[in-house]
């Protein structure tokens, strides 16, 4: 294989070049990176996983937290060696940062890290092709390309969806596949970028949705995942009635028409939007996942009032009744966020007796980290941090406690579990459970990719062990 100096007249060269893209934060930028290598793809751009080979490294990232956001700048650091080394050699090296942090700070991507080429948020990666070929006419005027990236920023957010123009997907591994069919967030939760980085809620039509589920068919996908930041919010435009809209469960209903998915989940939701038909869904399609990720952030009705979650803790239980009595093997995750503005020990306490109530199969906790821009960042109700630290334990322990019993109470189950790889011991499969428990399995390589049913033997902390049930021919 070689290595292509990328020019502006990129676009019509055929001479390989390595593509590598470091992935942060959410399944959304997963299926992001994976679109934007294929829309590299024709440009003569391969995956590598090799950052000293990489003719261009994009580094998608996450702003949901400060620790996510630094993380870009300890990676910018580490690259940059390698891009001194290239251009030494007289080689190219486009350096790229995408994503919600790009989005949030561009301007200070650039000036902390001058190098960067591009910078680009996430509803303007459809353009990446355009942005390649200026940062190349940039950089060919000038005579250190090192010390001065080309200096491409793109934060806008376009007139016409991103999803209009991306290509044909290409870029699909394994039996499992992510398909994003929601965007954006109107909600405005008091702590929570997502509306400044991604922008307003919008749902692709129903047409366009079942086309990618074509697609991911002819690509040997089994098991699919639907995606929004608020999934459940999905108002996607009717294929066979102007004016008229499919709610998420209608789409999964029809979704779960077609043969060849076995395995279907979503996610992200917010309680606010839970309809009954997504309820219905639940009991009645049996390919749709028993397992449901509900963030709940607090199970103080105050501080989800000063998160603006637009829901109390009752509203939240009533919720997991409902879901339960419709699907009665249905498990739970969410989101809690410990040391909010304002929070106080009533508030934690009420956190834990929700924790308690509801019995996670598995959650995540995180100290309240605050975000330039959002309403929580001003407040002066700021939670001391070891205090943070000490409440965070707390929920920990609890939900750790919680996940090990789901997991014992799994062992001498028989479930549906999607083979994908095969695990670090000799002879052993790992896969994934209905509840998305890592499976580990003594099993025949030749089941990777399948869905296999397994009964499970045994359990740890983390992950589940079982064993292969065959069938009577």
């Amino acid at each position: 294989m070689t290595t292509g100096k990328i020019t502006s007249e990129t676009t019509t060269e055929t001479e390989k070049k390595q593509l590598y893209i470091k992935t942060y934060g959410c399944q959304m930028n997963v299926y992001d990176s994976n679109r934007m290598s294929d829309i590299l793809l024709p440009l003569g751009f391969e995956m590598t996983e090799d950052l000293e080979k990489a003719d261009m490294a994009i580094y998608n990232t996450c702003h949901i937290r400060e620790k996510a956001s630094e993380k870009l700048y300890s990676d910018l650091g580490r690259v940059k060696p390698h891009k001194i080394k290239r251009v030494a050699r007289g080689e190219d090296m486009l350096i790229a940062v995408a994503g919600c942090t790009a989005q949030a700070e561009g301007a200070e991507v650039m000036r902390r890290a001058p190098y960067v080429d591009m910078v680009f948020g996430p509803q303007s990666y459809q353009e990446l092709p355009e942005m390649v070929a200026r940062a190349m006419r940039t950089k060919e005027k000038r005579d250190n390309p090192l010390l001065r990236g080309a200096g491409v920023l793109n934060v806008d957010f376009p007139e016409n969806p991103k999803f209009d123009t991306l290509p044909e997907m290409t870029n699909v591994e394994g039996a499992s596949a992510f398909l994003s069919i929601q965007e954006g967030c109107d909600k405005f939760c008091h702590f929570c970028v997502v509306p400044y980085t991604r922008g307003a809620e919008y749902s692709r039509p129903v047409k366009d949705v079942l086309k990618d589920a074509r697609r991911l068919i002819e690509l040997g996908v089994k098991e699919v995942t639907l995606l929004g930041q608020n999934v459940n919010a999905y108002h996607g435009e009717s294929p066979n009635a102007a004016g008229q809209e499919w709610s998420l469960g209608r789409l999964i209903q029809e979704i779960a028409e077609f043969d060849a998915f076995e395995i279907i989940r979503y996610i992200t939701s917010h309680p606010r939007d839970v309809t009954q038909d997504l309820i219905e869904a639940h009991r009645d399609v049996k390919k749709l996942s028993p397992y449901l990720h509900l963030p709940v952030q607090s199970g103080s009705s105050r501080i989800l009032k000063a998160m603006n979650r637009k829901h109390d803790r009752d509203f939240y239980f009533k919720l997991i009744d409902r879901f339960r009595e419709a699907r009665p093997d249905i498990a739970f995750s969410s989101d809690f966020i410990v040391g909010f503005p304002g929070e106080d020990d009533r508030d934690h306490k009420e956190t834990l007796d929700l924790i308690r109530q509801v019995n996670y199969a598995q959650a995540y906790s995180f100290k309240y980290s605050r975000r330039p821009g959002t309403p929580a960042w001003a407040s002066e109700q700021q939670v001391d941090e070891s205090l943070k630290a000490e409440r965070l334990a707390e929920v920990q322990a609890l939900l750790n406690e919680q996940q090990t019993a789901f997991n014992q109470k799994c062992v001498g189950q028989e479930m549906e579990v999607l083979f994908e790889r095969k695990s670090r011991h000799e002879g052993q499969l790992s896969g994934r459970s209905p509840y998305m428990q890592s499976v580990y399995v003594q099993a025949n390589p030749r089941l990777i990719n399948t869905v296999v049913p397994v009964r499970i033997i045994g359990c740890g902390n983390n992950s589940l062990t079982g064993e292969v049930v065959l069938l009577d021919n």
